[in-house]
């Protein structure tokens, strides 16, 4: 019985294995043909930009201009406000240069008058 379903079994995948394959038509005349439209548009002809048109792409790039100027203008603002911080920074760094200098000094001068002089 489990010989039988294998033979049967076999039987139908060889079957199916060795149907006829669907021939792929390689004819030319049933290709499709892609049409590019490939005509110079004349500026005074009919499907060249209309004045709508033009008057919408002046304003938007008016706003992007617009766009422009305004994003330079918020990083000078951002540049300037960082050279103040970094020049109140480099301010703070010096007075405390000084106060440290000032009191290397004047514990090298209580030292030296502090010290016993031995003559």
């Amino acid at each position: 019985m489990k010989n039988l379903v294998f033979v049967i079994l076999t039987f139908f995948v060889l079957c199916t294995a060795c149907s006829p394959k669907e021939t792929v038509n390689l004819n030319a005349d049933q290709e499709t043909k892609v049409h590019y439209d490939t005509v110079a548009i004349d500026s005074f002809s009919t499907g060249a930009t209309s004045i709508d048109v033009v008057r919408k792409i002046r304003m938007s790039s008016q706003r992007y201009q617009d766009s422009i100027k305004e994003a330079v203008k918020v990083q000078k603002e951002e540049k300037r406000i960082k050279d103040e911080l970094d020049k109140e920074n480099k301010k703070k760094q010096d007075e405390e240069k000084k106060k440290s200098d000032e009191e290397k000094k004047k514990k090298a001068a209580e030292t030296s008058s502090n010290a016993p002089k031995t003559e």
